[in-house]
């Protein structure tokens, strides 16, 4: 995978490409759910890989290489990302784990996984930043694995039924299995820890709400383990980008339920 040689000749792109690692760059796209790109300290992406393009309306990375977050993502994406790179460059410290609720293309809403590092050169000073995005789908696991899997997830639902949201210690015990093991098995499953698996089973339960009924916001806020709207609305904004009334809106224009 290389950057288009037409869009990549200007200074900050090349400094960036200087200190990337060619092979690691080439790995990328054998990556069949994880999207990579690499940004140049001004924001314009520098290499990207087909999963990321596909990730965007356009078609090839001709299109995408020299362009900005703004130019790719409806706004309350392009504003987050743009804010997350800001904040890596800044501090000069990774982010990892970053749990995203992100539409797809076509509007399908899935969960990510994102991780994004800063990239300096000989010098030290900062270039770019390198971001990964995994698509968080359950992957292979054997049969004792996914049975305490569902077990989980019903128990986080049944528990949010009853206007509460269970802890670790609760997890395990639903689990049938200690906390240390329940954490590897959460991980091998969903690649989350046990916390963020039950704040994605109380963000899925919102948003199936705000798709599919209309349920006023301070219900929603409830039904979903929040203490109350202005909460719900702060960690909702915060993994998708959008406040709830956004995503309802664009849910019912888009007809995504």
């Amino acid at each position: 995978m290389t950057a288009d040689p037409d869009k990549s000749a200007w200074p900050e792109a090349d400094a960036l490409l200087a200190a990337l690692s060619p092979a690691m760059v080439g790995l990328m796209d054998e990556l069949s759910d994880v999207m990579f790109c690499a940004k140049d300290a001004d924001g314009r992406y520098v290499i990207v890989n087909e999963v990321f393009v596909r990730r965007t309306s356009e078609r090839s990375r001709r299109q995408v290489v020299g362009r900005r977050a703004r130019d790719l993502f409806v706004p309350q994406l392009a504003e987050r990302y743009e804010a997350q790179d800001a904040e890596v460059l800044r501090t000069g410290r990774p982010l990892r784990g970053e749990l995203e609720l992100i539409r797809r293309l076509g509007g399908t809403p899935g969960w990510f996984l994102t991780s994004k590092l800063p990239v300096h050169d000989d010098a030290g000073r900062a270039v770019g930043i390198v971001s990964l995005s995994q698509d968080l789908r359950s992957g292979d696991a054997d049969d004792t694995t996914m049975d305490a899997m569902g077990r989980l997830r019903a128990a986080v639902e049944g528990a949010l039924d009853e206007g509460h949201v269970l802890s670790v210690a609760e997890l395990a015990d639903a689990a049938g299995c200690t906390s240390a093991v329940l954490d590897r098995r959460v991980r091998r499953v969903f690649g989350l820890s046990p916390r963020q698996l039950v704040l994605r089973v109380r963000v899925d339960r919102a948003a199936h709400l705000l798709t599919s009924t209309a349920t006023p916001l301070a219900d929603v806020a409830v039904a979903a383990g929040f203490y109350d709207q202005p909460s719900f609305t702060r960690t909702f904004a915060r993994l998708t980008g959008e406040t709830p009334s956004s995503f309802r809106r664009r849910s019912r224009h888009t007809g995504t339920r």
